[in-house]
């Protein structure tokens, strides 16, 4: 199996950039270092593709690995042919080689084994033969054997149906026909086992689908109904077309005598053997197609959180709603220092508006607090109305934003949390927490389990190491394309740059703590355990502001700096002229293949260097659109149909969109009302963190419901 030519041909693109980046990953290069610091070597390919190379690598060497086991298996049991071996060895799939591999593999005891110790093996054979003068009664009386349990002709043909039962299962050439036809043919249906329960499954009571068609949210949704033991699910597939095509493969002579004998362990095989393994297959296969598809919109979704703009030089007051047990507040200066923190009363039960509006003046005034970051959880509703009354009432020019808070609770209750506010309560580290999404929302995300910040669907009911090992890498690509700052960066953001693991992130804590900040890239040589390899892995993406050489703030890698000084001094500046950027630098250079020769770095690596030194440092989420800041709040009950507001995107699934238009509840924006256009997936219009403006289609209170549009505005 050349693994290179599969992966290049699924990929369209070249067999040698393949082989290229399978070194590089084999040498210990991280995806974000390939991606951005051996362009060259692999032709520029992006970190999207290359992180699907990275993936089917993975499973084409784990392929590699069980076809192997399965030849050294068979070879053993003597029964290894050239035909079977060329078989393995060009299956392209898992399930194709465990389906040539079934009629060796070690089996219970089956129907088939016992006849065998029956002795009716050869009666089986006979049958199938088909070519005999005789009766298959008048054979059957050969295998007569009281002794061993064979006492009577119709015994005898049993046990011998049994044992061609199983070789017709055993073949992997009907397996894989019967597989492509329910797949193609069949349905997936789904029922309640009680009609009259009310839950969220009702679509679900009564639901068939073709399996082409089913989509993956759908696939989620009745697999984890059947979980929760609301549904009934099933797969229906073409039996009569089935059992006809497997009696074509195995009877040659309809008027043989043998052949009703046959076509009776045809169907047994169907029904017995082979049903309820093909569904399983097939039902397996369907929800790890609905996992991927999950997955990566969940990644999509991630990315887009993640990469929202920093709204950077304000005081903010994060706020963390609640009712019984009052809001949190926590005052966090610019650069994330928590200054005050305080509890307030004024939801249910207690109702202290006055107090808590003289508290939090008070603290607005204090800390000239301009920005309010409200998390959207339990009482999120109450506390904005009551911010947006203040807001009113006072001088100070203050405005809110609403944050999302997923996962907020599952930092402030772990670890890494107890010893970031070791004398805080779960409360005021979540407000903390909130305060600092809004003014570093990376920084600050990753502190959290990928799979806590609840922007995918059904994410609980996936296989849930592929979904970190996913989202993980979301993670990782998205902190190195941003970068941190070598002096102020967590552990916890340190352990997503290349080449640094946990031992390392916090390895370069502690030696920041005891020797200050870092005044070079290459004082990380004299961090414990952090070697050669690790320093090139990683030094590109951590940035030295203010450092004493310019170049050690931007994203230029030390193996380049002798390059971009070269370039630097070759256009007339010199590096310290790099402080405040070179802005329009590009302009300077006519000819960058020509220039990059005699600089001896490639092409592409030279015109990164030159959009580096234009704009040292630049952070890409400055593209990204900016959260709306809010300083006062609709309730549902005044939404009118067609209203026009302006909205961020919250979450994107397969079915469309939630909006937050400013009335607590997120409005929804089915896939059907978001263009003109057709369109197979939400993400081809609107991603997490987008502004949009929606008009109101209808409104629910009871249920809570907004329906929104994107069309005709």
């Amino acid at each position: 199996m050349d693994i290179a030519k599969i992966i290049a041909a699924e990929l369209n693109i070249k067999v040698s950039q393949v082989e290229t980046v399978i070194k590089l990953i084999d040498e210990g290069n991280t995806i974000p270092f390939i991606a951005r610091y051996r362009k060259e070597m692999h032709g520029g390919l992006n970190d999207e593709i290359l992180r699907d190379l990275d993936e089917r690598l993975t499973y084409l060497r784990n392929l590699q690995e069980r076809k192997e086991s399965v030849l050294s298996s068979i070879e053993e049991q003597g029964k290894l042919t050239e035909e079977l071996k060329k078989a393995i060895e060009d299956a392209l799939t898992l399930v194709a080689v465990e389906d040539l591999y079934r009629p060796y593999k070690q089996k219970r005891r089956t129907r088939a084994t016992i006849a065998k110790e029956k002795g009716l093996e050869g009666l089986a054979v006979w049958l199938r033969l088909q070519n005999s003068a005789h009766s298959p009664e008048e054979e059957a009386k050969k295998y007569l054997n009281e002794e061993k349990g064979v006492a009577t002709t119709e015994e005898a043909l049993d046990g011998a149906k049994d044992i061609i039962a199983e070789e017709i299962s055993d073949d992997a050439g009907i397996r894989k026909h019967i597989r492509e036809l329910t797949r193609r043919e069949g349905k997936i249906v789904s029922e309640a086992k009680d009609k009259e329960a009310e839950s969220v499954y009702e679509m679900y009571y009564d639901f068939s689908d073709s399996i082409g068609k089913m989509t993956g949210y759908r696939t989620l949704a009745i697999n984890r109904g059947e979980k929760e033991k609301i549904l009934n699910v099933k797969i229906t597939a073409p039996e009569e077309e089935i059992v006809n095509y497997i009696e074509s493969k195995v009877i040659i002579r309809p008027d043989d005598g043998a052949a009703a004998y046959l076509k009776e362990a045809c169907e047994d095989s169907y029904k017995r053997l082979i049903k309820e393994s093909i569904e399983r297959d097939i039902r397996s296969e369907l929800t790890e197609e609905a996992e991927d598809g999950a997955i990566e919109v969940f990644g999509k979704n991630l990315t887009q959180l993640l990469m929202q703009p920093p709204i950077a030089g304000y005081v903010v007051l994060g706020w963390d709603p609640a009712f019984r047990t009052g809001c949190k507040l926590a005052v966090v200066d610019e650069t994330g220092k928590v200054l005050d923190t305080k509890v307030i009363y004024p939801t249910a039960p207690q109702n202290k508006v006055k107090e808590a509006k003289r508290d939090v003046e008070e603290l607005i005034k204090k800390y000239n607090i301009r920005l309010i970051s409200v998390g959207n959880g339990t009482a999120s509703r109450e506390s904005e109305q009551i911010i947006t009354e203040m807001i009113r009432e006072i001088k100070e020019p203050v405005q809110y934003v609403i944050t999302n808070e997923a996962g907020a609770s599952v930092y402030s209750a772990s670890k890494l949390a107890t010893e970031e506010f070791p004398n805080f309560d779960v409360g005021q580290r979540s407000a903390a927490s909130i305060a600092r999404r809004v003014q570093d929302p990376l920084a600050e995300l990753v502190k959290i389990d990928p799979k806590s910040i609840g922007v995918g669907q059904y994410q609980h009911d996936m296989n849930q190491k592929k979904l970190g090992e996913a989202l993980g890498a979301v993670v990782e690509d998205c902190v190195n394309r941003v970068g941190v700052d070598l002096n102020t960066a967590s552990a916890s953001l340190l352990e997503y740059v290349s080449g640094i693991n946990k031992t390392l992130a916090k390895n370069i804590v502690s030696y920041r703590e005891e020797n200050g900040s870092f005044k070079s890239r290459k004082e990380l040589l004299k961090v414990p355990k952090l070697g050669p390899k690790a320093f090139e892995q990683c030094a590109g993406f951590m940035r030295i502001l203010n450092a004493k050489n310019p170049l050690d703030g931007t994203s230029v890698h030390p193996e380049s700096y002798e390059a971009a000084e070269k370039l630097i001094d070759k256009l007339g500046y010199s590096v310290k002229d790099l402080y405040g950027g070179l802005p329009g630098i590009s302009k300077n250079v006519k000819d960058t293949g020509s220039l990059a020769k005699e600089l001896s770095v490639g092409e592409m690596t030279l015109k990164d260097i030159l959009k580096e030194l234009e704009k040292p440092g630049r952070d890409p989420r400055e593209d990204m659109p900016k959260p709306i800041l809010r300083s006062d709040v609709l309730a549902m009950e005044d939404l009118k149909e067609g209203m026009i507001l302006k909205g961020t995107v919250r979450n994107v699934i397969d079915f469309g969109a939630f909006v937050d238009i400013g009335v607590h509840q997120d409005g929804l924006v089915h896939i059907s009302q978001m263009a003109d256009r057709y369109i197979k997936h939400p993400l081809e219009v609107v991603s997490v963190g987008d502004i949009v403006e929606v008009k109101v289609l209808g409104v629910d209170p009871v249920k809570k419901r907004i329906s929104l549009t994107m069309k005709g505005i």
